[in-house]
């Protein structure tokens, strides 16, 4: 019996160093299955979520419907030759030669021009989205159109279509980057930016530091390029002040018999920050006779 026991215990013991030295085999290959199975596990989560990228938002497009456009008496760059083609030939080509102006003549940011008015109803959306079309049917000129009237957007309603984020939002947002907000459009030379979400402190986004870091990046990124603001009326909103801080170039569009001259003193000492100011008279109307802009095209009768 002595010897059976002690056979017995033998075997009991080496049993049990040969269950000890699994148990160690496998506790030291548990880290290196656990670290099989995260990283599986991060794979299969990478595939699933893929993540949207600022790369993969860049080059949105739009598509403008220019037929609707010339039936609502926009300038489009296929169009006719009509009077008030003729006119926007006649704005740009001022604004276009301070824009690019060398030397002595150089206006800081003058690529930058400022579309506002006194008061709403003047038409300053009207003609911001027509001077944009004109400019943009030059050869050697790209233009990019903002929408900086962010309580009441209508640069994209005007030309017919849609966008999401956009000025407001790369403010607010450091990670975002300005090129993923722009849209391309199908009129060459023209870009398009939105005036983003609403913000309860749009004129304090406007008038930071950030803001300034944009407008600079904005102005010498492309050196053929001139940028329109799109801005609301200078007495209705103090965005448009802010705005002319930085702009070289303001077009302050005028309804005729209708914006009274205080009014407009008034206006223009809010945005005398900017020293380049022009005046366009909007809505006017012409006497009869011959002497109607554009008749040596067929338009005076």
């Amino acid at each position: 019996m002595d010897l059976i026991e002690r056979a017995a215990q033998k075997l009991k013991k080496s049993g049990s160093s040969l269950v000890e030295r699994a148990a160690e085999k496998m506790a030291a290959a548990a880290p290196a299955a656990a670290s099989v199975q995260a990283a599986s596990a991060a794979d299969a989560s990478s595939a699933v979520r893929q993540p949207e990228t600022h790369g993969q938002r860049r080059n949105q497009k739009v598509n403008i419907n220019l037929e609707d456009l010339q039936r609502r008496n926009f300038i489009t760059p296929d169009g006719e030759v009509t009077p008030m083609a003729e006119e926007f030939r006649l704005i740009k080509r001022s604004l276009i030669l301070n824009a690019f102006a060398k030397g002595d003549g150089a206006i800081r940011n003058g690529n930058l021009i400022l579309v506002t008015s006194t008061q709403p109803g003047e038409g300053k959306t009207f003609c911001a989205v027509n001077l944009a079309l004109s400019i943009a049917s030059e050869r050697d000129v790209t233009v990019l159109l903002v929408d900086a009237d962010t309580h009441k957007p209508e640069v994209l309603s005007s030309l017919g279509v849609e966008g999401s984020r956009g000025l407001v939002d790369v403010v607010a947002d450091e990670q975002l980057d300005l090129g993923d907000c722009l849209l391309r459009t199908n009129v060459d030379n023209l870009v398009l930016l939105p005036a983003g979400r609403q913000h309860n402190l749009t004129t304090e986004l406007l008038a930071s530091e950030r803001m300034g870091l944009i407008i600079e990046e904005i102005a010498k990124r492309y050196p053929d390029r001139v940028v329109i603001f799109d801005s609301p009326p200078v007495l209705a909103s103090s965005v448009a002040s802010v705005l002319a801080l930085h702009v070289g170039q303001i077009l302050f569009v005028v309804e005729a018999e209708r914006t009274r001259e205080p009014q407009l003193k008034e206006a223009l000492s809010l945005v005398r920050s900017c020293q380049n100011i022009n005046l366009l008279l909007n809505k006017s109307r012409f006497p009869g006779g011959d002497k109607k802009f554009g008749s040596y095209y067929g338009y005076g009768s």
